[in-house]
């Protein structure tokens, strides 16, 4: 098990909950792009330094270089070449990439000129509205899940690419909309910063704006990426460099803070991407799938099952998590109607949000067949979640005339464990979820660790015949869950 740092934990659990509220945002910068192959500004300038007979290693404003090449060109051509030739490779995108994709952020800035973060996004079947220019700002694309404002500009429009002193200058004349955009999104969103130094001019000015204008305390909290200085990093070659560097570290690491900016320090680059899977993996186990299907309910009855799976969706509700489900035969009608009577009945406290209805598809699409398409289908569903209940799981054989244990249940318990979904069968409610039951108990810790607790849970509900008590079994086990 990871073990992470309080300040690393504090902010996986407070961006889980801007996640689940709607209010997180992300800002990234080059350190982003140059993970998945592309360059930095240094090498972007390298050769136009050379030009200038500078030595691109002892440049430290790279902005005034870019200046300088256009004050002696006359023009901007060569750079508007370089980015074009830079940024339109071919590569693939980080982890960090599909982790942020996957998350429910709907808010993206950079001062990036790639198409990763878009084309990320559409990989994962979301509608994108990307803003490189005024002009868009103005216009909102329909059923959008994202909007990307990439406000330095775009490498298919190099030629209004943000990259000059001169431009930087003129920016809250030529650009004063996305200042305004960015102003609002920083006072009432949480960011995380990724991959970004904040030597932005642009950034410092509207960061600079909104302490003056709204006071510190009044100013939403931020936080942001830094790997920690090390040893025999570039300009750390001894110990008097590195106790330097580490000294300026620091006193950045406080300076930030005047913005409402936290710094989350790592040893290295890869414990990003390991934080990020554990806020996708925190913020999904908010997410609850109900797998199960029947057409008959065992020592239950008919309606004692609909009681337990119509109580059971409501708790989940009341207890402000999200309920998914795909409409299984037998129960997924009084599954829905727990989930939505609750929704109803404090609608100031509960959201239809907190209910995913994915009914599966009845007919062949395009090229796949009905079964290829039901994989996919329930694949994409569970990615949904992080935590999955059993319940029931029989269907008629082929002939229609015997009960056998529904293989669609069993698909779905291989798909979670592949998924890292963490699977709660009721075992007591029979058929294959209490073979399921059976698995999990076998291979518990392999599964939950040696959590003594969530097993005496999971052992209580083999045989548990009152619903009050399996479900209070079920929430105890979740709330362990998310304790972790």
């Amino acid at each position: 098990m990871v073990k992470f740092t309080q300040e690393q934990n504090l902010f996986i659990n407070e961006f889980t909950k801007r996640l689940k509220d709607g209010n997180a945002a992300i800002f990234s910068g080059a350190g982003l792009s140059v993970a998945a192959g592309f360059i930095d500004w240094k090498q972007l300038l390298k050769d136009i330094a050379l030009e200038l007979n500078l030595d691109i290693d002892k440049e430290l404003d790279l902005i005034s270089l870019a200046q300088y090449h256009v004050n002696t060109k006359r023009s901007k051509s060569q750079l508007n070449k370089k980015i074009l030739e830079e940024f339109v490779e071919d590569v693939e995108p980080t982890e960090n990439h599909r982790i942020l994709s996957r998350l429910p952020i709907k808010t993206f800035w950079t001062t990036n000129y790639d198409t990763l973060i878009e084309d990320t996004l559409k990989g994962y079947n979301k509608i994108v509205d990307v803003k490189h220019e005024v002009k868009q700002l103005s216009n909102t694309r329909h059923k959008r899940d994202a909007v990307v404002y990439k406000m330095h500009g775009d490498v298919n429009h190099s030629s209004d690419a943000i990259i000059t002193k001169d431009q930087y200058e003129k920016y809250y004349l030529s650009h004063g909309p996305f200042i305004t955009t960015l102003s609002g999104d920083l006072v009432t969103k949480t960011f995380l910063f990724i991959g970004f130094s904040f030597s932005d001019p642009n950034l410092d000015y509207i960061l600079s704006r909104i302490r003056v204008n709204f006071g510190e305390e009044n100013i939403n909290h931020h936080y942001c990426f830094l790997r920690k200085v090390k040893l025999g990093d570039k300009g750390c070659n001894n110990e008097a460099d590195f106790e330097y560097q580490t000294r300026k570290q620091i006193l950045m690491i406080e300076d930030l803070k005047r913005f409402s900016v936290n710094a989350i320090l790592v040893e290295q680059y890869q414990d990003i991407t390991t934080i990020l899977s554990e806020l996708e993996s925190r913020f999904k186990r908010n997410s609850i799938f109900i797998s199960g299907s029947a057409e008959e309910y065992g020592d239950w009855g008919r309606s004692r099952a609909m009681k337990l799976v119509h109580k059971l969706s409501a708790k989940l509700i009341a207890k402000n998590y999200r309920v998914i489900n795909g409409f299984g035969w037998g129960i997924g009608s009084a599954i829905i109607n727990g989930a939505l009577e609750q929704i109803y009945s404090n609608p100031k406290k509960y959201s239809e949000d907190q209910l995913v209805i994915k009914p599966f598809p009845q007919f062949a699409t395009g090229e796949k067949e009905l079964p290829e398409l039901w994989q996919d289908y329930r694949t994409k569903m569970i990615s949904l979640t992080g935590i999955i209940i059993f319940c029931f799981g029989n269907k008629y054989d082929e002939k229609g005339k015997d009960i056998i244990n529904a293989d669609g249940v069993e698909t779905e318990f291989k798909i979670a464990l592949e998924q890292g979904c963490l699977p709660i069968p009721l075992g007591s409610t029979g058929y294959s979820t209490k073979e399921l039951w059976k698995v999990v108990i076998d291979k518990f810790e392999d599964i939950y660790g040696k959590d003594k607790e969530i097993k005496k849970e999971l052992e209580t509900l083999e045989n548990e015949q009152n619903a009050d008590k399996v479900i209070q079994s079920v929430i105890r086990i979740i709330e362990k869950i998310n304790q972790k």
